[in-house]
Parts: C-alpha cells; sequence; structure tokens
C-alpha cells in the first residue's frame, strides 16, 4: 500500500530539488523540452492536477501547471490522457491514493479505508452482483419525502449550513464552503430515504450590518431586507435545495435567544464585569468589536477585526488590537470602562469536555474541527462576553443592560432554531430531541470555536435538552487564481456574477465540488476549470453516458435490448457495485469531494467497456455479434441510468436531464447500494442528446480578464460606467490603498522570483504586464494621475 506512495513522494520530492537546484522553469533549462513532456505524461494519470500534489512541492506545483496549460498538453490531456490513459491506471489509482491523500491519512487518527480494486474482485462479489442485477429495483424503494417533523423509528437528519452575513455578497469560496456542501449531503440523504430538514438563513444582527447601512445611507433593516434578497436569488440560481432559507430578524429569534439567556442566567452561567472598551470620541459612541480594525496581537496582521483574525483565526478583544481605529470615521479611538454581560465558559467546561468526547466518538468530525476545537480547550477557555453596546441586535432582557444588545456570536447560531420555528411549529421535535436527530454543522474553519465551544456550551448551560452538533463539517479556504476574492477589487467571481458568465450552474458546482478544499486549502483557476469541464464532463462522463443512450436510438430503434451476461460483463457488475459502495462510505463520512471521484471512476469503466467491446461493430456482424452489441448497449445504458442518480446531489440539472432523456421511471430513480437492472429490456428511452458543451480556450481568458481586477474603482474614465456587479470606491479608500499596496508587493516578487529562475519572456512578460496595472490602479486609488506605465526594457531613448 504506502511503500509504492513512499516511492512515487521521494520522486516527487527528487523533481522539487532538480527544478529549485537549477533555478530554471523546466527540467532541462529554460524552455520545455522532450524530458518535461515525458514526465509530465507520465505523472498527470496519476496526479490528474496539481492539486493533488502536496502544498510543500511549490515548485513542483508550478512545473506541473504550466505544462497541464500548455497548449500541447491539454489538448493531450482532452484527447489521450483522460479518456484512455487514465484506464490503464485505473487498478493503481483505486489501490494507491495521490500523495497528499496517502499523507494525510498517514497522519490521521482515523483508519484508512479499503479502496476497492479490480484484481480483488472475489467469486462471492461477482456472484452477488449478478444476483442484485437480477434482482432490480424492489418495490419498497420509492422516495419518502420527510415532511417538517422528525419522525420516531426513522434516522431523523437535521443540516445547517453557517448562516451567511446578509451585508456580503457571497463568493465562490463562501459559496462551497457551507451552502453548497451541505447541499450535496442533504440531497444524498434525501435519495437514502433518510427524514431530512436543511435549513439555512442570512445573519442579520449586529456591527456588520450597522457598518453597511451607514456606507449604503440605509437603514439596519433595509439593508437586511436588499441582500437577504439577493442571497436567496444568488442560492435559488445554484439550486441549492433549502427546505427553508430564513433570516434572524425575526419575533422567533427574540424569544428563543431571550429564554436561553434566561435560563443561562437562573443556573449561574454568567458573569457580570467591567470591561474596557473602545470608544470613539469623535463619534461619540462605544465600539463593537467589527466598528474597530487594527493590528493582530499574535500574527501581526494589520487588518484584524476587534473579535477575530482572518489571517491566524485566533478570537481578540478589541482593546488587545495593535494601533487600533475606528472604522466609521479611521478616528483613534480610546478605551473606557462599560459594563457587560459574559458566558462564564470555565464554569461549563466540565459539561463542555466530556459532550465533546463523546461527539467525536460516535460522529464524523472534519480532522481540523477537531484540532481547532482541541487547540481551544488547551489554552484553557475564559468567560466570553456576550452583550454589546449596539442598537441593532436582540435587546438585553436584564436590568441596568437594556441599551444593549447580545453580541451577534452569541445570537446568531440560535438563528438555526428561530428560522426552524419559521418554518414548522414543530421545531422542538428538531431541536429538543436529541435522542432522536442527527445535527449535521456545515461551515468554513474559522466558525469552528462558534459551533464546538460557544453555542454548545450555551445549549447545555440552558439544560433543555437542546438537540446539540453530532457532525461539525469544516472546510479550508478556496482562493482565487494566484490570490484572494476582494468585491473591492473586482477580483474573483460572486455569487451573483456566475450566472453571467453563461457557463451553467451545474458546471459551477461540478468544479466547486471537485475542488472542494476538504484536507488543505484549494485554488480556484480558470484554465483548470476548462480543462475538467472539457476531460472529466465532456469526454468521460458525457461522452459516456450520450453514447449509451445513442447506441440505444441507433441500433435498437429506442429500445433496451436483451442482454446476456458474459464473464466480463459479471465482472464489470462487480467492480461497478465496488465503486458504488465507495461512493456510499464517503459521502456516510461526508467526503463529498472524493465521493465524485467514483462517478467519474464508474463513468471510465464505461467508455472502457463500449471501447473494448465496440459495438459499432458487431452490430454489423452475425447473430452472435449482434446479440453482444444489445448485451453491451443494455448494460451501458444501465450504466448510464445509476449515475443520473448518483449524479443528483452533485448536478440535479443534469440528473434531470439523464432521467428525462432515458425516461429512467420515477420508482427507479432512487439510490440504492447495488447496481440494478433498471431498464430492462424492452424500456423505452426518449431522445438523447449532448450534456456538456466545450469551453474553448478564447471564452476561459476573455472571463479570467473580466474577474482579475482590472474592473476596480478609479480605472473608469468619465464616460465609462463600472459593471452593476463592482462596488465603486472613492479615490483615498484606505482600505483600497492598502489591498492594492499589498498587491503591488506580492506581484514585485514574483516577477523577481521569475526573472531569477529565468522563465520565458513570454510568461515575465505578462506578469510585469499584471505589476504595472496594479501599480496604474494603486495610483489612482490614491488620487493621483499615474503616468503611462511601460516595462523598463520598453523605454524610449
Amino acid at each position: 500500500g504506502l511503500e509504492a506512495v513512499e516511492v512515487l513522494g521521494k520522486l516527487l520530492a527528487h523533481i522539487e530539488q532538480n527544478l529549485s537546484r537549477r533555478g530554471t522553469a523546466y527540467l532541462a533549462g529554460d524552455t520545455k523540452s522532450v524530458a518535461d513532456v515525458v514526465v509530465w505524461g507520465t505523472l498527470f494519470p496519476v496526479l490528474q492536477d496539481e492539486t493533488s500534489l502536496p502544498s510543500e512541492l511549490q515548485v513542483l506545483r508550478t512545473w506541473f501547471q504550466s505544462m497541464t496549460l500548455s497548449e500541447a498538453c491539454r489538448k493531450a490531456a482532452d484527447s489521450v490522457l483522460m479518456p484512455k490513459a487514465l484506464l490503464e491506471y485505473k487498478s493503481y489509482l483505486q489501490k494507491q491514493p495521490p500523495p497528499c491523500l496517502a499523507m494525510e491519512r498517514a497522519t490521521s487518527n482515523e483508519p484508512e479505508e479499503e479502496e476497492g480494486s479490480e484484481p480483488a474482485l472475489t467469486e462471492e462479489e461477482i456472484t452477488a452482483a449478478v444476483d442484485a442485477w437480477a434482482r432490480g429495483v424492489t418495490t419498497d424503494a420509492t422516495l419518502f419525502w420527510g415532511g417538517p417533523v422528525a419522525l420516531c423509528g426513522m434516522r431523523n437528519v437535521l443540516i445547517t449550513s453557517a448562516l451567511p452575513y446578509v451585508n456580503n455578497v457571497p463568493h465562490l469560496g463562501n459559496i462551497i464552503g457551507c451552502v453548497l456542501s451541505a447541499d450535496t449531503f442533504a440531497r444524498y440523504c434525501r435519495l437514502r430515504n433518510w427524514n431530512t430538514l436543511y435549513v439555512c438563513g442570512t445573519d442579520e444582527y449586529g456591527t456588520a450590518t450597522e457598518t453597511k447601512a451607514v456606507e449604503e445611507g440605509l437603514t439596519p433593516q433595509e439593508i437586511c431586507n436588499k441582500y437577504n434578497t439577493i442571497h436567496a436569488d444568488i442560492y435559488r440560481w445554484f439550486d441549492i435545495s433549502f427546505d427553508y432559507f430564513g433570516r434572524t430578524t425575526t419575533p422567533y429569534q427574540t424569544t428563543i435567544a431571550q429564554d436561553i439567556f434566561q435560563r443561562l442566567l437562573a443556573r449561574g452561567f454568567l458573569l457580570q464585569d467591567t470591561v474596557e472598551q473602545l470608544q470613539c470620541e469623535d463619534c461619540q459612541r462605544f465600539l463593537a468589536d467589527r466598528f474597530v480594525e487594527g493590528t493582530c496581537p499574535f500574527c501581526s496582521y494589520e487588518e484584524a477585526r476587534g473579535d477575530q483574525c482572518d489571517k491566524c483565526g485566533k478570537l481578540i478583544n478589541a482593546v488587545e488590537l495593535k494601533n487600533p481605529q475606528c472604522k466609521l470615521c479611521r478616528g483613534v479611538p480610546v478605551v473606557k470602562p462599560t459594563q457587560h454581560l459574559f458566558l462564564d465558559l470555565p464554569k461549563l467546561e466540565e459539561q463542555l469536555e466530556p459532550w465533546l468526547e463523546q461527539s467525536w466518538a460516535t460522529g464524523d468530525w472534519t480532522a481540523n474541527a477537531r484540532y481547532i476545537t482541541r487547540s481551544w480547550i488547551r489554552d484553557g477557555l475564559k468567560p466570553r462576553c456576550i452583550t454589546r453596546d449596539l442598537k441593532w441586535g436582540t435587546p438585553v432582557p436584564l436590568d441596568g443592560f437594556r441599551d444593549k444588545v447580545f453580541y451577534v456570536w452569541f445570537d446568531a447560531p440560535i438563528g438555526y432554531l428561530s428560522i426552524t420555528a419559521n418554518y414548522t411549529d414543530q421545531w422542538e421535535r428538531w431541536w429538543k430531541n436529541p435522542q432522536q436527530v442527527e445535527l449535521y454543522n456545515f461551515m468554513a474553519k474559522d466558525n469552528v470555536p462558534f459551533h464546538s465551544v460557544i453555542f454548545p456550551c450555551s445549549l447545555l448551560g440552558a439544560d433543555d435538552n437542546y438537540t446539540l452538533v453530532n457532525h461539525l463539517i469544516a472546510t479550508e479556504y478556496l482562493n482565487y487564481e494566484d490570490g484572494k476574492f476582494s468585491k473591492s477589487r473586482g477580483v474573483g467571481v460572486f455569487g451573483d456574477m456566475a450566472k453571467d458568465t453563461g457557463i451553467p450552474a451545474d458546471i459551477w458546482r461540478f468544479y466547486l465540488l471537485y475542488l472542494r478544499p476538504e484536507g488543505q486549502d484549494s485554488t480556484f483557476s480558470w484554465s483548470d476549470l476548462m480543462l475538467k469541464n472539457n476531460s472529466e464532463l465532456l469526454n468521460n462522463l458525457g461522452n459516456f453516458i450520450n453514447r449509451a443512450g445513442m447506441f440505444v436510438c441507433k441500433f435498437f430503434g429506442g429500445t433496451v435490448p436483451d442482454m446476456v451476461l458474459t464473464p466480463d460483463d459479471k465482472r464489470l457488475l462487480a467492480r461497478v457495485t465496488l465503486e458504488l459502495h465507495q461512493y456510499h462510505q464517503l459521502l456516510e463520512k461526508v467526503r463529498i469531494r472524493d465521493a465524485l471521484r467514483c462517478i467519474l471512476s464508474i463513468s471510465r469503466h464505461g467508455n472502457q467497456y463500449i471501447q473494448v467491446n465496440e459495438p459499432w461493430k458487431r452490430i454489423k456482424g452475425d447473430e452472435k455479434d449482434r446479440q453482444r452489441a444489445g448485451t453491451v448497449t443494455g448494460v451501458a445504458v444501465n450504466m448510464a441510468s445509476m449515475l443520473a442518480v448518483m449524479l443528483q446531489p452533485y448536478m440535479p440539472s443534469v440528473s434531470l436531464a439523464i432521467q428525462g432523456q432515458l425516461c429512467i421511471p420515477p420508482d427507479c430513480f432512487v439510490l440504492s447500494h447495488n447496481f440494478t437492472c433498471t431498464l430492462p429490456p424492452g424500456h423505452r428511452v426518449g431522445t438523447v442528446s449532448p450534456l456538456f458543451q466545450k469551453l474553448e480556450h478564447d471564452q476561459i481568458e476573455a472571463l479570467r480578464k473580466r474577474f482579475g481586477g482590472g474592473q476596480v474603482s478609479g480605472c473608469f474614465s468619465a464616460k465609462q460606467t463600472p459593471p452593476a456587479s463592482v462596488t465603486v470606491m472613492a479615490p483615498g479608500d484606505p482600505q483600497l490603498i492598502q489591498e492594492l499596496t499589498e498587491e503591488v508587493a506580492k506581484q514585485g516578487n514574483h516577477v523577481r522570483q521569475l526573472k531569477a529562475n529565468k522563465a520565458e519572456k513570454a510568461q515575465v512578460d505578462a506578469e510585469v504586464a499584471k505589476l504595472l496595472e496594479l501599480k496604474k490602479q494603486l495610483a489612482l486609488a490614491e488620487g493621483k494621475s499615474p503616468e503611462v506605465l511601460v516595462p523598463k526594457g520598453k523605454r524610449k531613448k
């Protein structure tokens, strides 16, 4: 098992060292050579893309990506490597995970799962697969669509995704980190006939909303109404299947939050204390944490908020910030005393720790969620302030504090309960029923402490039989190309822009789920999106499903032919069944990205099966050949039928299209653990047409340029109007200037590194052009009139 991975790891490390030592962009010099093509072609079927490489092999990742994006290699990947060579590597891929996954498993405490592999098939597995195929769909397989009530005797699955702040438009990273991951799992649960409730909504109280209201000259309620609609429209376009998408500014939120507060107060889990708080004398107000920015006391990040540092993830008290500034007026606040209420976390720790141990023992918590929580416990819990000097929030129902509201991170998770209460008056059957309900929380890793420590402590202290999280699913971060998403600079794709690209929602869903940052940060890349669409969807999955359906139409008049299974066919049934079992095992563990690989692997099996048996030739032969063509076609179209169901959590519209084209009966559109004959001989299919379209290089380059940050404030002449999706910031805006200054420095270092490594002139020129554009944007943001900047070597004498 791991011996081969270790050998591959040593090989990759050797290539990394060779590239680093030579200081060249390619294996044999500054230009591509036969050596680069041969090594790349050998590695590509095993690694598939540069994200499969360990993050520490940065030079190798850069080389691999550069080779993959070159025109010749891209064509080879599309036409040869993905559809053919990968099939030859299938046995290896099944036995050996990519290096990064093997390393992840080697360092985790979780047992390594067995990977199905072709040579491992037993006679028992083959016999069982053939028996299941012959039985077909059983009568009790009809889908049960659960109602709003948790039911006795059923598996009740309650799913939440972290409530997005109402004041922001979500970008692709936000979408994959929370709502899309949760939606995929919710759809899978429904296919399993589990009674499933998936709720979410906008987090509308707190300083973030007040800040946005000031920026836009609206009231907080108007901001909430505006952005709640924007969020709902975005998620509707992405086909997110909430049972209910609500909001936190409701009477139920006030009732439930105040009830939990009163119960904590009555049980002695709240403290009152005088705290030092920042006050802006110019604004004449105490500054809640999000109205303050400064330098993180832990990692020195210069844009830390008053509640949390986005870089190191540590929680901060605003007075601990170095060089604090008021976000409203940019004045320097002063420290003054004020009274607040605290959740007594040290007192609750004796209830928290045994609950955590029990939840970890029986539930699926991601490794990062466990690590972050352990670090919190290890460092020792401290009382946590739960009130703020604000107007916009849930009122504190206690004399002496009625001019304050609850802190958003005490208040916001209670939104899961209040949103459910707005959906059904039976909400307590979900939220006060831990014996019969499994709770899954989906979020990005920065939200973990609030869901694993603070919110559970609030519910444990309230002591009202609350349902606590069983499975905490946290992703790492999704980056954009070479940097981060930035709405202010027009960098990256945000939810309200995706539909304007002309790329269907299901393609976005597929690609985001394909690179879901499960074990480490991942990066959105336009070129990789094109590669995965053209190779995995068009040439692999779409090609197989289309061919299977077309053969039924073209060779058999639209009717599924009789099938006489040979030993080879039976082995295929068993292999597909193993992939299906792996798909279930992975999704039950919420390993969403890895389970998607099982779908693509089955379609590769199907393409190989068709390619080897050549039904288009056999249909022209004798009776035996025609029978063989019929068997291959019948088995293939049934594989396509099963793939339609497996795809439903990932690409619901594509799944529905396949169901329509193949006329799959609704009672057969179920997800079992066995590969069964759902389209028997005599079944008639409908009109079959291609499912996917090729993404062209020019189209992708235009999108890369459009979302690359050129359309930002200061870049528009008096005659130009900025796109509606870009937030225009006036010249002199400190946030924009700071962002651009950092980007200029980063790009400058990148250019210097390329030159030091003697990269190709065209690559250097392209990066220099980006640097000049960034400098131009910085000058405009500073209110200066920039010169026409040209590379030094091209200046006129």
